[in-house]
């Protein structure tokens, strides 16, 4: 069923927090008429999280049927990733919505996506400089791994006084979790993919 251009916006999720059938109410509209042509723009705001979404039609369509919509829904995992932490990743996206869910499960995916490549023994934060030192990822990505507190026995979690996580504590969560699976697997499957395509044929 094609998605119409009206007060509200029927999208599946909310491209910002994830939660399913989100009310996106209409705040503002108004024509276009340049190069990508004669468009009407919809601003919406999920009533849940507060995020916007933009969404198009063509005017003098007496359907409204939408044409473009910003920002997109995230896609689910790509295959490349194995399916323990693409499982974790996908249900980590799905619940962040309830951000003390979400971040587990990011941190599950990261700990499933470090046994992937043989590091078991230790804790998080231990297992992640040691793909730093085997040079899987970067100095960089471990700082990263601090900041956003993805251990569940980080001291921030530990302590009953600290507040529960955000949504954006999650969603910088899910993002460190995403990078890292760009750099472990989905990258590396693209050059081998890449490689065996622009092999010379006999």
């Amino acid at each position: 069923m094609q998605k119409q251009l009206s007060t509200s916006l029927p999208l599946e999720r909310c491209p910002h927090c994830a939660n399913a059938q989100p009310q996106l109410a209409r705040i503002s509209e108004r024509e276009s008429n340049r190069r990508g042509g004669h468009r009407r723009w919809g601003v919406y705001e999920c009533l849940a999280c507060g995020g916007l979404v933009i969404a198009a039609s063509r005017v003098g369509d007496p359907e409204h049927v939408i044409i473009e919509c910003y920002p997109t829904a995230a896609n689910d995992p790509p295959d490349t990733i194995p399916t323990r932490p693409r499982e974790y990743l996908r249900q980590a996206r799905d619940l962040l919505p309830q951000p003390a869910g979400s971040v587990m499960l990011s941190a599950s995916a990261v700990d499933a996506m470090l046994k992937e490549k043989g590091l078991k023994d230790g804790r998080l934060y231990e297992r992640i400089h040691d793909a730093v030192t085997q040079h899987l990822i970067s100095e960089d990505m471990a700082q990263w791994a601090h900041q956003v507190g993805l251990d569940p026995n980080d001291s921030r979690y530990v302590d009953e006084r600290a507040s529960m996580p955000s949504l954006e504590d999650a969603q910088r969560c899910l993002a460190f979790a995403l990078t890292l699976a760009d750099i472990l697997f989905v990258l590396p499957g693209r050059v081998t993919r890449g490689i065996a395509e622009s092999e010379p044929r006999p």
